[in-house]
């Protein structure tokens, strides 16, 4: 199994910058309208929270509706929401992970997170997304996850590989000790158990480097 796009890239890679016109809690007011009430930041981080991890997955809209909107504006943010997953991934519904900027588009939510999540991405023999896990949240400045939480779902999966994606909080992408460290013992275990750790991404909420462009897998 490859991941070609990453043999064609050399040095960190950088995604474009958010647009700096609109912040979070402006683009949500956008969308939802609300002439007044509750501060629209505060609504912001409700919801960016309750998606943090969960990437585009689907929330239902009872759970939206538990963060202060209303049924219509649930299902707006719902509707933007599936629009954004057919923008990203307009083919025939499956994700195929081919370079560094896929694993971003795929791990959009946890960009922002205020913590560290640690997502896993398994790939069939053909690059295709079967499944993907939040492993592991953890704090600010650490986030410990064991070699058995990931590849346990890779084998109940029956996945040929895997991609280690996890945020930045601080917005510095630089790889810590303790990013090596792991990515070298989840290299060694998907050697020993035929599973490929294709690459391990460090995001922000605007930059990204892959380890395998940077020659550390």
């Amino acid at each position: 199994m490859s991941y070609p796009l990453l043999k064609d890239v050399s040095g960190a890679v950088a995604a474009p910058a958010a647009d700096p016109a609109l912040f979070d809690h402006e683009l949500v007011g956008l969308l939802l309208d609300r002439p007044g009430g509750e501060p629209l930041a505060v609504l912001s981080e409700r919801i960016f929270s309750l998606f943090a991890g969960r990437a585009l997955s689907p929330v239902p809209s009872e759970e939206i509706r538990g963060c202060g909107l209303s049924g219509p504006e649930a299902d707006r943010l719902l509707a933007a929401i599936e629009l954004a997953k057919r923008l990203l991934w307009p083919d025939d519904g499956r994700i195929c992970i081919r370079s560094p900027q896929d694993v971003c588009r795929a791990a959009a939510a946890i960009r922002s997170a205020g913590k560290e999540h640690f997502l896993a991405l398994y790939l069939d023999a053909r690059n295709v997304l079967i499944h993907q896990e939040v492993v592991s949240i953890g704090s600010l400045n650490a986030n410990i996850v064991h070699p058995r939480e990931v590849f346990r779902p890779a084998i109940a999966t029956g996945a040929a590989a895997v991609i280690l994606a996890h945020n930045h909080p601080s917005g510095d992408i630089s790889p810590s000790q303790e990013d090596l460290s792991l990515t070298a013992r989840m290299v060694d275990a998907g050697r020993l158990l035929g599973i490929e750790v294709l690459d391990h991404v460090v995001i922000s909420s605007s930059r990204f480097i892959s380890f395998r462009s940077e020659s550390y897998i």
